[in-house]
C-alpha cells in the first residue's frame, strides 16, 4: 500500500521502526513477500479476475494527487472486481517505484527478482462495508490488484496521467484529469496471477488484504519511468530543502507458514510440478479430527501427512494404544461437555477462536491481546507475546481458505481442550519432524533465525504500542476541494 516514509529502511521513521507505534508491523502475515517457487500451490477454483466499469469516459473527472509517500489518483465507486465472493469496490490507485539510480521499486518480487516499480488498485469490500475507513482493519476488508511494472516500451495509458505530474510536484497538491480506461494500466491476461492472504505494506500494517498479483508485468518507457523517480517530491512546495520521493517500498516479508495460489499451471518457470492445493473439505476435517476426533485416524486416512513439515506416521503400536485411550476419551468428552462435541460438529467454530466465517477486527483483536498481557512484559517480551496471541488466529482462517499451511503453534491452540497424554503424542511426533527439517533445511538457517513459527525475521519491540481506530489519511483516496 502507499508507503509512509521517503525511506522505508533507514532513518528513525524507517520500516525498521515501525513495529514502535504499530504492532501488527513486527507481527505474522505482512505483505509484501518474495513469491518464490516452494511457495506456489496450483488452485484449479481460481477464476480469471473480472473487473467492471474500470473504461472512464473523459468528462468523468479524477483526482491526481502527491499525498507526500506516492502518486495517487482516486477511483469512482462504480468500478468494483465481480469475480470474488464479495463486490469489492474501487477506491484508489498508486504506486511503487525505484530511484533513477537503482530503477528497482516494485514491493513484490519474484523468485528475488525486484521490478522497477509496482501498481495497487485498491478495492474495499462494499458488501460489508460502506467504506474504507470501515474495512480496512477487517480480515476480509481489502482486495488489492498488483501489477508489476518494467522499464520497456512507451505505455500510453500511463501517459494520460503522467502528463499532469508537473501538477503534483509538491506534497499534497492535487489536480484534476480526465477520466481515461483504467483497464489499459493492468496486463492484458487477467487470468494469470498470484493469490496469498497478506497486509497493507504500511503502518499499520493489518493483514487484511487479498492480494492479486499479476503474473504478466507490464511495461512504461525509461523516460516515464524518471518522470516518477525525479520529478516529484515529499516535500511541501513552500520548504526551503526539498526532498525528492523515490524508493518507497518496502522489503520483502517472511511467509509465516502461508502458500500462493497460482491460478496457472504452465509456464517456463517449471510450474508443472507445482503441488495441487488441498481442498477446504479435507482442510476441515483435519481441523475436527484435531479438536475433537480421533488422532489416530488422521494417520489411517493419510491425513497425517497434510499436517506441519510432513510429519511420519505413528507407528502401529502407537496407533492402536491411542485409539483405545481416545476413544474412551470422546465418550466422556461426549457426555461431560456436549455443548464442545455439537459445536465441533457443525462446523465452522473450532473451540474458542478462529471462526471461519466470521472477520476479524484487527483494532479490537489487538486491544484484546495486549489487555491480556501483563503490565510487566519487558519490551521484547510484549511483541513476542502479541505474535503467539495472534498468529493462531491468522494462520487458522487463513489455512481454512487454502492459503496457508497449518502451523505447529495453531495446532498446540487447537489441542488445549484434548486430554493431556493425547495431545503430547500428537505435538511430539510433529515437534520431531518439524525438528528434522529444520536439519535438512540449510536454506533457512543461514538466511533467518528459526523460531516456533518456522522462519520469522526479527521485530523491532514496540516502545508504545498504538491503535488507530481509523486508518491514515494516505489510505484513503484524495478529494477534490473545490
Amino acid at each position: 500500500m502507499v508507503i509512509i516514509y521517503i525511506d522505508a529502511v533507514a532513518g528513525p521513521d524507517g520500516e525498521h521502526h515501525w513495529p514502535n507505534h504499530y504492532p501488527y508491523c513486527g507481527a505474522a502475515f505482512q505483505s509484501p513477500i518474495d513469491i518464490k517457487s516452494e511457495l506456489l500451490r496450483f488452485d484449479p477454483t481460481l477464476r480469471p479476475i473480472e473487473i467492471q466499469n474500470y473504461n472512464l469516459s473523459l468528462n468523468e473527472q479524477l483526482t491526481l494527487g502527491n499525498n507526500g509517500h506516492s502518486v495517487q489518483i482516486s477511483l469512482p465507486s462504480k468500478m468494483h472486481i465481480s469475480s470474488l465472493p464479495h463486490r469489492y469496490t474501487a477506491a484508489q490507485l498508486h504506486f511503487h517505484w525505484g530511484s533513477s539510480s537503482r530503477p528497482a521499486g516494485s514491493e513484490h518480487m519474484v523468485n528475488s527478482r525486484q521490478c522497477a516499480a509496482e501498481m495497487h488498485v485498491v478495492h474495499f469490500n462494499s458488501d460489508k462495508y460502506p467504506n474504507m475507513s470501515s474495512a480496512v482493519d477487517k480480515s476480509d476488508g481489502l482486495a488489492v490488484l498488483g501489477v508489476l511494472i518494467e522499464i520497456g516500451e512507451f505505455n500510453p495509458a500511463f501517459e494520460q496521467f503522467l502528463k499532469f505530474i508537473n501538477g503534483i510536484k509538491y506534497r499534497d497538491q492535487k489536480v484534476q484529469v480526465p477520466g481515461f480506461n483504467i483497464r489499459a494500466l493492468l496486463p492484458a491476461r487477467l487470468d494469470e496471477y498470484y493469490r496469498y492472504d497478506g497486509s497493507l505494506t504500511t503502518p499499520p500494517c493489518y493483514p487484511s488484504v487479498l492480494w492479486t498479483v499479476f503474473r504478466n508485468h507490464v511495461t512504461i518507457s525509461r523516460k516515464q519511468f524518471m518522470t516518477l523517480a525525479t520529478s516529484i517530491y515529499s516535500t511541501h512546495a513552500q520548504e526551503s530543502a526539498p526532498v525528492s520521493l523515490n524508493g518507497n517500498y518496502r522489503k520483502p516479508q517472511l511467509a509465516d507458514s502461508r502458500v500462493v495460489l497460482v491460478s496457472f499451471k504452465e509456464g517456463k518457470y517449471g510450474l508443472q510440478s507445482t503441488l495441487t492445493v488441498t481442498s477446504p473439505l479435507t482442510r476441515k476435517k483435519i481441523v475436527q479430527q484435531l479438536l475433537v476426533g480421533d488422532l489416530a485416524d488422521l494417520a489411517d486416512e493419510g491425513l497425517y501427512q497434510l499436517l506441519p513439515s510432513g510429519a511420519e506416521k505413528l507407528n502401529a503400536g502407537k496407533k492402536k494404544d491411542l485409539k483405545n485411550q481416545q476413544s474412551k476419551t470422546l465418550a466422556k468428552q461426549q457426555t461431560l461437555n456436549p455443548s464442545l462435541w455439537k459445536k465441533s460438529q457443525t462446523y465452522p467454530s473450532v473451540g474458542k477462536f478462529g471462526l471461519a466465517e466470521d472477520a476479524l477486527c484487527y483494532v479490537s483483536l489487538e486491544q484484546k491481546v495486549l489487555h491480556q498481557l501483563k503490565p510487566s512484559h519487558a519490551q521484547n517480551e510484549l511483541v513476542e507475546a502479541f505474535r503467539d496471541a495472534i498468529f493462531p488466529e491468522l494462520n487458522l482462517k487463513s489455512y481454512l481458505d487454502c492459503k496457508s499451511d497449518l502451523a505447529l503453534p495453531t495446532i498446540r491452540r487447537i489441542l488445549r481442550g484434548r486430554p493431556t497424554d493425547e495431545a503430547l503424542e500428537l505435538e511430539r511426533s510433529l515437534t520431531k519432524a518439524l525438528m528434522n527439517k529444520r536439519k535438512t533445511s540449510t536454506s533457512i538457517k543461514q538466511s533467518v533465525p528459526v523460531t516456533k513459527y518456522g522462519s520469522f525475521s526479527p521485530a523491532t519491540v514496540p516502545k508504545k504500542p498504538h491503535s488507530p481506530g481509523y486508518p491514515h489519511p494516505w489510505l484513503l483516496p484524495m478529494e477534490w476541494e473545490d
